[in-house]
């Protein structure tokens, strides 16, 4: 089992690309960085390639509408380039409100979307000549245009022609498509012990129509961490961030996280900590939060109890576990996951 973590996309970028180069060093195996609507996540991606070494980066997610496919493919053969091998390519729809609201494009078709951006993808770090029909058609078609557009291959040479793609998926057809065509998954809340539930047979449906040549799928999942015999306080930590997502990330009957919760069987503190936040009553809707939830999706207590909850995520699928160390001696704490996972 590796070790991975998000860098946090506020903040000042060179204490956060600091933090990363430190927790390489610590053990961690993979660094996402997240792009909203912030600064953008190729630019500090390619800041920390230069600054890491050995960890795998990638952007946590690119959104799927906010780029053409030839310019995502561009930008992760690019960032694989100058990481020496080390890019992979996180992907994902983000939601309504930010697609529409601030790149000012209509949400749709998001899984079409998804899976014709993959094969694209594929298809331009093999230099192939690109011709598509569907939602990118290439080159533009007839009456489209100026008609000047022909088919092109990527004019550099990659330094892989197939580069990791993982995809952020919660909803069963978009993680059964993950499951089919991605090499990584990238879920959010991951709760092990009632993950079957939700995403069993999405997942295994997926597989079954899965490339041999893909290899196994790759789950990334994890939370906040902290070891030690005096640390459970810092489980608050979680609140915050779980609830803005479960709470108020999109409308209601439209949040995907706030669904996810419903479905581990906490329908009514669910709704509840919706109603609350969009009402703007943030400080109660934290404390609505499950304490059972908060304690089962974060790495927070004793080592003991930590080397139990890294047996719940391996014996859930996960092989990447996602860290964000909160303790007092945080490369400390990830030294000591590293040992425990090995």
């Amino acid at each position: 089992m590796r070790l991975a973590t998000f860098l946090q996309y506020a903040g000042d970028v060179q204490a956060t690309v600091d933090q990363a180069v430190a927790l390489e060093d610590a053990g961690i195996d993979m660094v996402f960085v997240a792009e909203v609507y912030g600064f953008d996540a190729p630019t500090v991606l390619g800041f920390l390639a230069a600054r890491t070494r050995h960890v795998s980066i990638g952007p946590g997610i690119l959104p799927i509408y906010s780029r053409t496919p030839a310019l995502i493919a561009q930008t992760a053969a690019g960032l694989d380039a100058v990481s020496g091998g080390r890019a992979v390519l996180g992907l994902g729809a983000s939601g309504p409100q930010v697609v529409e609201g601030w790149h000012g494009v209509p949400y749709d078709r998001p899984l079409e979307r998804t899976r014709e951006i993959v094969d694209l993808c594929r298809r331009i770090w093999r230099r192939e000549v690109v011709t598509n029909e569907g939602l990118y058609p290439l080159p533009l078609p007839a009456g489209q245009g100026t008609g000047l557009g022909k088919p092109l291959k990527m004019l550099t040479r990659p330094v892989r022609d197939r580069i990791p793609v993982y995809l952020a998926a919660l909803g069963e057809k978009n993680v059964r498509m993950t499951a089919e065509i991605a090499e990584g998954w990238l879920p959010f809340l991951f709760l092990p012990d009632r993950a079957d539930r939700v995403w069993g047979k999405a997942l295994a449906d997926g597989t079954a129509r899965r490339d041999p040549e893909l290899g196994p799928l790759e789950t990334v999942a994890g939370g906040l961490l902290a070891i030690g015999d005096d640390v459970a306080a810092l489980r608050d930590l979680a609140r915050p961030n779980t609830a803005l997502y479960v709470g108020g990330m999109g409308a209601k009957g439209r949040n995907f996280y706030n669904d996810v919760v419903r479905k581990y069987g906490f329908e009514a503190e669910a709704e509840r900590v919706q109603e609350l936040y969009l009402a703007g009553h943030k400080q109660e809707a934290m404390a609505a939060l499950p304490d059972e939830l908060i304690e089962l999706t974060n790495l927070i207590g004793p080592e003991g109890w930590v080397r139990d909850r890294v047996a719940a995520y391996r014996e859930a699928g996960v092989t990447v576990l996602n860290i964000s160390p909160v303790g007092n001696d945080p490369l400390g704490d990830v030294r000591k996951l590293k040992e425990i996972v090995a």
